[in-house]
């Protein structure tokens, strides 16, 4: 990997300086699909990637390179953690909608999760602790982070207070197995995947013309017709809106600049985890390991695009600041990305006009709501009732704070099968067995013997030996669970290798 000074002029983020991205050609012919994507960042590839696997034709369109502008400024921060806090999201909207944003945030989570073991895509995602903590030189208000663990908690999420966040010290929450991968490595798989169901992705196709009755896009001379149209571009194009209603739209977007700094750092510095402050506006860290190597990865500085004039400076400080935390830290990477917000702190996601499907003001979630926003759409295309989208639609109306039975309206849609297995306690715990190892976890009051391949496939068993109830432990060098009281073996699967156990270990009971 090569690696870069770090001067204003050389902002090459430290993805596109550690991976590759398939090239793909330019529109050059007239084509018919199911739906027209423009934009080729995580929404836009997420969404062809869903709707082409739900049997519709898509032609992704991109004005340059797939993953190359917001998305290829990201931190890939992945978290159902907002950028407003739980707390103020009851107090605003009432409970059942606070749950509602903290869930579709976790659906995402499971939506990528999915994708990557389903395509056996390598983007290095593991799930990590994510931390929120006091900024520095701030006194920290123990109370309030414990009010929002135990709120969260409640709600069901892996939530915890700690007295002392590790790196920054102080007290704040942890939320257990939140997400960090490389995201062009990520949407790099999820290009060839869409690839290979049929679809299509041209670069360098700037969507020139919208055309209406019959739907279509028109590119380098040539036009795609289509059904759906869905704009995934960071900042939502106009399309057959109507330039009175987007320009309206616009009006209730603000954006922001946000300044991202990365450095080798020595394997043992940083606890591996997520970590982001209570700042306004706020700070956020991560690692990336590439290779043998190790990097730390700094941002913050946020403000109004087009309003700071020494935009250098916001460099030279949260260099300062990570300094201050890691003196060693060799700077190799800078970068700037954009975030939009929205008045009430939720994304807009969902229909802008007949067949027409939008999304915006992520904030500081552009991973998350970036997936969210794409298997909405796919929903809304597909006719599957989303439980989500009077929430986040783009002409909602303010969100009340009366009762709405969120959960008992929404029990069909397949997120909350799964929910119970990846939140929680349970889920806490499985989630942290990473590929290639088995751990010993508490579910439902028992012990359950879970592991994971490397293909990111998980088995869980009764963690009971069959042959006179000892508590079986996981082998690493074998990746077997052995018996420490009478040396019973039994594969991964559960299927015995050696005796004295007769039988193999059983499924753990529901």
């Amino acid at each position: 990997m090569a690696t870069r000074s770090s001067t204003p002029a050389d902002t090459l983020p430290l993805w596109s300086d550690s991976a590759d991205f398939p090239e793909f050609g330019k529109l050059h012919r007239d084509l018919e699909a199911d739906v027209v994507i423009v934009g080729a960042g995580i929404t836009g590839l997420t969404a062809a990637y869903l709707l082409a696997k739900a049997g519709r034709s898509v032609v992704v369109l991109d004005r340059a390179r797939c993953a190359a502008i917001d998305t290829g400024h990201t931190t890939a921060h992945v978290t159902m953690v907002t950028d407003d806090r739980l707390t103020d999201l009851e107090s605003r909207f009432g409970r059942s909608h606070a749950q509602a944003v903290w869930d579709a945030g976790l659906a995402a989570m499971m939506q990528i999760d999915s994708i990557v073991r389903n395509e056996d895509i390598e983007c290095s995602l593991e799930f990590v602790d994510g931390y929120l903590h006091a900024p520095a030189r701030e006194q920290p208000n123990a109370e309030r982070f414990q009010e929002e663990a135990a709120l969260a908690a409640d709600l069901g999420f892996d939530a915890t207070f700690v007295a002392d966040v590790p790196l920054v010290g102080g007290p704040g929450i942890q939320f257990a197995n939140q997400i960090r991968f490389h995201p062009r490595r990520y949407l790099a798989g999820l290009a060839k995947a869409i690839v290979q169901q049929g679809g299509s992705i041209f670069e360098n196709s700037n969507a020139d013309e919208f055309f209406d009755a019959p739907l279509g896009v028109r590119s380098n001379d040539h036009v795609v017709r289509c059904q759906e149209l869905v704009i995934a571009t960071h900042n939502p194009l106009v399309g057959n809106a109507g330039m009175t209603s987007a320009t309206f739209f616009q009006t209730k977007l603000a954006l922001y600049t946000s300044y991202v700094v990365a450095g080798r750092v020595r394997d043992d510095v940083v606890p591996d985890a997520l970590y982001w402050d209570i700042g306004d506006p706020y700070r956020y860290l991560r690692l990336e390991r590439l290779g043998d190597e190790t990097f730390v990865i700094y941002g913050g500085e946020d403000h109004k695009t087009g309003q700071e004039t020494d935009t250098n400076a916001c460099y030279e400080r949260l260099e300062q600041s990570l300094r201050e935390k890691i003196p060693d830290v060799k700077f190799t990477h800078r970068w700037s990305g954009q975030v939009i917000e929205t008045p009430d702190g939720l994304p807009y996601i969902g229909r802008m006009t007949d067949h027409q499907y939008a999304a915006t003001g992520f904030a500081g979630n552009g991973m998350t709501f970036g997936t969210l926003a794409a298997m909405m759409m796919t929903d809304a295309i597909s006719g599957v009732r989303n439980p989500w989208a009077d929430l986040f639609a783009i002409d909602r109306k303010a969100l009340g704070r009366g009762l709405w039975e969120y959960l008992k309206e929404n029990t069909d849609y397949p997120y909350y099968m799964l929910r119970d297995r990846f939140a929680g306690a349970e889920g806490r715990s499985v989630r942290a067995v990473k590929r290639g190892e088995g751990k010993i976890i508490e579910r439902n009051g028992k012990k359950v013997a879970a592991s994971r391949d490397d293909k990111g496939r998980l088995t869980v068993l009764d963690a009971t030996c069959t042959h006179m109830g000892c508590l079986v432990a996981w082998n690493t060098a074998e990746r077997t669970w052995d018996c420490p009281c009478h040396g019973s073996r039994f594969t991964a699967q559960g299927a015995v290798i050696s005796g004295p156990a007769e039988t193999p270990l059983e499924e753990p009971a529901k």
